[in-house]
C-alpha cells in the first residue's frame, strides 16, 4: 500500500512538473514575443559571463587590453582621432585619477573617462525613451589595473539594442552603427591606430 502511495505521489510530482514547465514555457513565450530577436542570446551571453565572473559590471562591459608599449597619452589621442574620423563629437574627458590624488593625497594609478557621441542618434534616443540619456554619451574608461596594465572598458551597448523591446528599425540601423564604431574604437586605440 505504502509503495503504491508513494508511486502515485511520484507520478503527481511529474505530472505537476511537467505542466508547470509547459505553462512557464508558454508565459516565457508570450512575455518575450515583442522582444528584439537577439534577447535570448544577449542574456545567456549575460549569464554566462556571470557565473563565470562572479560580477555583474563584469559581465556587462567589453574589455580590451591595450598593447604594452602604449603610453595612456597615446591610446587617448588614438581615441580623439578615430571619433574624429568616425564623425563622433569627443564631449570629454575625466581624469579621474586626478580627483582621486586631490582628495586622497596619495597618488592613484590611471583611471580616465572619455565621452563620444553622435549627436544625431543621441537625440533619437532621447525622444525615443528618456531614460536612455542616462545612458549618454558614450562613455570609454581607460583604465591602468593593479599590475600596471591598461585597458579599455564601455558598457556592452548590445543590451540597450537587443535587450528587450524590439527598437524601431531606423533606430535600431542607427543604434547598431555606432555600437559598432564604439566597439571598433575600442580595438583599434588599444593597438594605437588612428
Amino acid at each position: 500500500m505504502i509503495k503504491k502511495t508513494l508511486w502515485n505521489l511520484f507520478a503527481l510530482l511529474g505530472l505537476l512538473t511537467l505542466v508547470l514547465s509547459v505553462a512557464g514555457g508558454v508565459w516565457v513565450k508570450n512575455t518575450m514575443h515583442d522582444f528584439d530577436p537577439g534577447a535570448a542570446d544577449i542574456y545567456t551571453d549575460f549569464v554566462t559571463k556571470l557565473l563565470e565572473t562572479k560580477d555583474p559590471a563584469s559581465a556587462m562591459v567589453w574589455s580590451v587590453p591595450v598593447a604594452p608599449d602604449l603610453e595612456p597619452e597615446d591610446v587617448i589621442e588614438s581615441l580623439k582621432s578615430l571619433a574624429v574620423k568616425n564623425n563622433f563629437l569627443f564631449v570629454g574627458e575625466s581624469p579621474f585619477y586626478k580627483q582621486a590624488e586631490a582628495v586622497s593625497g596619495s597618488p592613484f594609478r590611471f583611471v580616465s573617462f572619455l565621452n563620444f557621441c553622435d549627436v544625431r542618434v543621441g537625440m533619437k534616443m532621447a525622444n525615443y525613451n528618456d531614460a536612455y540619456t542616462a545612458f549618454m554619451p558614450c562613455t570609454i574608461s581607460l583604465v591602468q589595473d593593479k599590475q600596471g596594465k591598461l585597458w579599455l572598458y564601455s558598457m556592452n551597448m548590445d543590451f540597450l539594442i537587443h535587450g528587450a523591446r524590439e527598437l524601431p528599425e531606423d533606430l535600431k540601423r542607427d543604434a547598431l552603427r555606432v555600437r559598432t564604431v564604439l566597439h571598433n574604437m575600442m580595438h583599434d586605440a588599444a593597438k594605437g591606430e588612428f
